[in-house]
């Protein structure tokens, strides 16, 4: 293990800054995220150590962050009182805060491609796309009967996004249509998770309260998945393709466990023949994973068990194949 930090409340997202290859945002909440308050923490590595240099406090809790990929130390948090807020680190102010979900507020993603607008999900069953520049949201997406789990830009098309949902679908969204452009019933069960391969803009992953992981090829749905991860014993939180190889796609699960998968698919078998190593080092619902783009195979962790990690998944330790 590279670093091991200490929080206050429990860990639901971690997420990797796009200037300084030491720096996380986490965002934590308590009580499991039923009652009480929350906080969004800055966090800074040095050498085994993690340890937090800002945090924002609220009086609810706070599920998720994302980093602005223009503005070195810009960050957007979300809660659930269903705010949502821009925060500049180095000044310690509030920018903008955003009040138009009407139910916790469970996903943010910040684009990469048009680097501009900023994508919400809530439990208001609405998708709602914003600009740090303007006062109120661009646009309302509502296609959606359940409560929404994931949004996630395409690092690929500058108007497209992704979303997920209770209601078992996955959607993709394009800015210019009030409608969504292709729906994938990808589970049976509530998906929790997605996320777009970095190096095809076609393939997708999901995660699922069935415990599977399902890669996608959005030009072929109807053929159904291309592959289909087994390996955790409970509920996919979060997913996450690696930066850096194609087929390298991060896990993290109730089960306590984050796995790493090498993705294949024998075409010509038509088998699966993916692999994973399992790192058992979190003692509570592990929810958020991130791949630090600076440095090829390390990757952070937060659960609930109050700690974020740093490791590299090339070596490993506590692991269960």
């Amino acid at each position: 293990m590279i670093a091991r930090g200490q929080i206050e409340f429990m860990g639901y997202s971690v997420k990797w800054s796009p200037f300084n290859p030491n720096r996380l945002a986490v965002s934590t909440s308590q009580h499991f995220g039923i009652v009480g308050n929350g906080m969004q923490l800055i966090m800074d590595m040095k050498s085994k150590t993690l340890s937090i240099s800002h945090r924002e406090e609220l009086s609810d809790g706070c599920y998720d962050c994302a980093w602005s990929p223009v503005t070195d130390g810009h960050i957007v948090y979300v809660a659930g009182n269903g705010e949502v807020t821009l925060l500049d680190v180095a000044s310690k102010k509030r920018i903008r805060k955003y009040h138009e979900h009407t139910a916790e507020v469970y996903s943010v993603d910040w684009s990469g491609t048009n680097k501009r607008y900023i994508v919400t999900g809530s439990w208001d069953n609405s998708c709602k796309v914003w600009h740090p520049e303007r006062s109120k949201s661009v646009r309302t997406f509502d296609e959606h009967t359940n409560c929404i789990y994931s949004t996630v830009w395409s690092p690929h098309h500058a108007d497209l996004f992704a979303s997920t949902s209770g209601d078992c679908t996955l959607k993709l969204w394009d800015l210019n249509d009030k409608k969504s452009v292709q729906t994938i019933p990808a589970h049976k069960y509530e998906i929790l998770t997605m996320d777009w391969n970095m190096y095809d803009a076609n393939i997708l992953a999901t995660g699922s309260v069935d415990k599977t992981i399902k890669i996608w090829d959005r030009r072929s749905i109807k053929k159904g998945p291309t592959a289909t991860l087994t390996g955790h014993e409970m509920a996919v939180r979060k997913i996450k393709w690696s930066p850096h190889k194609m087929n390298v796609l991060a896990s993290a699960s109730y089960d306590m466990n984050l796995r790493v998968w090498d993705v294949v698919q024998d075409k010509k078998l038509m088998k699966d023949t993916s692999t994973s190593k399992a790192f058992e080092h979190h003692t509570e619902f592990v929810l958020g994973i991130d791949w630090n783009n600076f440095n090829e195979g390390i990757i952070a962790t937060t659960a609930w068990d109050e700690t974020v990690t740093v490791f590299n998944t090339a070596k490993s330790f506590k692991v269960k194949k």
